[in-house]
């Protein structure tokens, strides 16, 4: 057929076909260098390919008519070289040439990722890349998450790191700030953390990344090229090949040291709306709509993705796929995946399964606002019992220890607010069914929402909203500094000691603070970037949640694979109000203790509590973490400091 050939008439998206080819976007064919560019835009009623010899500016070099073929598919194939050139498609829809725009498909782009460039995959390989090994690691609920974006590791004056802001500043290593204390790399695996889950990284639309020389922020949820890093993260945006390498340096560095890597995604909606690739090249399509026929917006956006239609799906899946097979990515976080529907979780849980059984994925149970999407249909918290081997964010837990998001001067149980015992013991065990949690009290959740453990992200704080530290400061005002520490230290006590998989916001660790910005999604540097001389500041900070990592990673009764362990193996105690404690019986689960005991304060006063009977070793302590022991007690009544969490381990005498 020529590209001339009479148009379908299509009533509805529902009769476009579905192409069954997995070769959307560009295949090269070496030696025989040969190129086949194909799109999918059944609607359409020409198409073309225009070829252009840089990234940015010029002239196109050719405009090349595209031909139609098959189930809605547009094609051009090309017997020469085309290594090193950039190209983009334009449709002819409704008797009006559209913009032209980047392959949605493409693999490499050159400057702010206009134009897709032809690059052959093979010459991207960092050195040893195809030996690359990940880490294993035995239950999903093993994992330690570590949110961090790649600008906020390298920025500060003090980081010692020399590739500010890029890829390779995560690659470097033995970088100390100006007190000699480690930083960067070194710092996370001193830490202890098992996955660095790193925001956006993928080509987003709203740095220039032609001025290189400025500075400039944004968290990246604003997708331009999903299948493409991130261009400013590179030494070179120009060139496809440069970003492609360094971010395969940083993931094989990364997985060198031990270290399992997680990408933020954002398939729910588009950085851009009417002028995005998708809705360029296949009119409506990509996106649902209201009854008016404009954009939905349940991303809050601008828009909101179909992910529910099978070329939507399609690519969404084909996407994730690419990023494991080709750049060995470790997991996946889903932004507002309550957006996307559940059919669609599911196979990709499935497909990704196929490729790593060990895959992680997780995601935001809700939305920003309302879809046209039937809502028993959305991957809402609630129905994360509904979705296979994904888990969702508790914001339960979250909201529970430090009081609401929405509401600046709320507090929780580890800022003195009473009334939050059933929602902690919800997240102690990771929101699955416990016959000693009290459901009617939880703040969000009247039932369990997670059928296993690992369905559950138990933390406190992340890049959204006031980092923990503002946060105690905006509501708790009467507070010394010294009164907030040790509720910033019981928060995350609770979090690194609770059934399901915990998640830390990078820097928490050395009270990290934002001055106040509780959406710094485009601020300054000067805000987001990690401060590492608080690290010296809060050293003993530092150590405790260090310590208590290593506590959790040391002791399999902290991270239980199943409910049933959990039921059998974890009971609470009944203790005065403000104070939550359980007890675990080790070593049924594997675990070198027999019997472990948490205790939990959240009164900003002292407790007396009676504690079961036998001697007992404190290992966690309000002030430190030490497993060989910070004293021992007899069991009955003890005196729980304020605003503390205490770990004790059953002990065979006085001794």
């Amino acid at each position: 057929m020529s590209c001339s050939s009479t148009v379908p008439n299509y009533a509805s998206f529902e009769e476009y076909p579905v192409y069954d080819g997995t070769d959307l976007g560009l295949t090269l064919s070496y030696p025989e260098k040969h190129a086949v560019f194909k799109i999918w835009s059944p609607a359409a009623e020409e198409m073309e390919l225009r070829l252009y010899e840089k990234g940015l500016g010029g002239e196109a070099l050719e405009v090349l008519p595209m031909q139609r073929k098959e189930q809605g598919v547009w094609e051009r194939r090309e017997e020469r070289d085309l290594l090193g050139k950039y190209y983009t498609f334009r449709v002819k829809y409704q008797g009006q040439w559209r913009e032209e725009v980047p392959d949605p498909y493409a693999r490499a782009v050159g400057t702010n990722g206009l134009r897709a460039m032809v690059v052959d995959l093979s010459k991207t390989h960092p050195e040893g890349w195809l030996m690359d090994e990940k880490a294993a690691y035995l239950h999903k609920t093993d994992a330690i998450l570590y949110e961090l974006h790649v600008r906020d590791l390298s920025m500060h004056p003090q980081a010692g790191i020399q590739a500010k802001g890029k890829f390779l500043g995560l690659c470097e290593t033995g970088t100390r700030s100006a007190e000699d204390l480690p930083t960067g790399l070194d710092h996370i695996l001193e830490l202890g953390v098992t996955h660095v889950h790193l925001l956006p990284s993928y080509d987003y639309y709203t740095v220039d990344e032609s001025q290189p020389e400025l500075a400039q922020f944004n968290w990246g949820y604003d997708p331009q090229n999903y299948n493409v890093p991130e261009g400013s993260y590179a030494t070179d945006p120009e060139d496809g090949v440069v970003r492609i390498r360094e971010f395969k340096q940083m993931v094989k560095t990364l997985h060198d040291k031990g270290l399992r890597v997680v990408m933020d995604v954002v398939y729910n909606h588009t950085g851009r709306s009417e002028d995005s690739s998708f809705e360029q090249l296949v009119p409506g399509y990509f996106y649902r709509h209201n009854a008016d026929g404009s954009f939905s917006n349940a991303s809050g956006c601008g828009n909101e993705v179909a992910s529910e239609r099978p070329m939507v799906r399609k690519f969404i899946i084909e996407s994730l796929q690419y990023w494991m097979q080709e750049y060995h990515i470790d997991g996946f976080r889903f932004d507002l995946m309550g957006i996307h529907d559940q059919e669609t979780m599911n196979q990709i849980s499935d497909s990704l399964h196929a490729i790593d059984p060990s895959v992680l994925l997780y995601g935001e149970g809700w939305m920003a606002g309302d879809s046209p999407l039937e809502e028993s249909k959305r991957s809402l918290k609630k129905y994360t019992h509904q979705l296979n081997r994904i888990a969702a964010f508790s914001d339960d837990i979250r909201d529970g220890l430090k009081g609401s998001v929405f509401s600046h001067e709320d507090r929780g149980f580890a800022s003195g607010k009473p009334g939050m015992e059933a929602t902690v013991r919800f997240g102690i065990v990771g929101a699955t069914a416990h016959p000693q949690v009290d459901y009617a009290k939880v703040n969000y959740s009247d039932a369990p929402w997670a059928d296993e453990p690992y369905q559950c992200i138990n933390y406190v704080s992340c890049h959204d909203n006031h980092t923990l530290y503002d946060r105690l400061i905006n509501s708790v005002k009467d507070a010394s500094e010294q009164e907030r520490i040790q509720m910033h230290k019981l928060a995350n006590a609770i979090v690194l000691t609770s059934q399901g998989i915990p998640f830390l916001h990078a820097g928490v660790e050395f009270l990290r603070t934002k001055g106040g910005d509780e959406n710094s999604y485009k601020s300054p540097d000067r805000v987001n970037q990690l401060d590492w001389p608080r690290k010296k500041q809060y050293e003993e900070v530092f150590d405790y949640y260090r310590g208590l990592i290593q506590l959790r990673k040391g002791h399999p009764v902290f991270r239980m694979p199943s409910k049933a362990l959990i039921q059998e193996h974890l009971r609470f105690l009944e203790l005065p109000s403000g104070v939550v404690g359980y007890q675990l019986a080790g070593r049924a689960v594997g675990d070198a203790w027999e019997e472990v005991l948490v205790l939990l304060n959240g009164r900003r006063v002292p407790q007396a509590v009676e504690i079961p009977e036998g001697y007992w070793t404190v290992v966690v302590n309000e002030r430190a973490v030490n497993e060989e022991g910070l004293g021992r007690i007899s069991g009955g009544r003890m005196t729980l400091p304020a605003t503390a969490a205490w770990v004790l381990v059953k002990s065979g005498s006085r001794d």
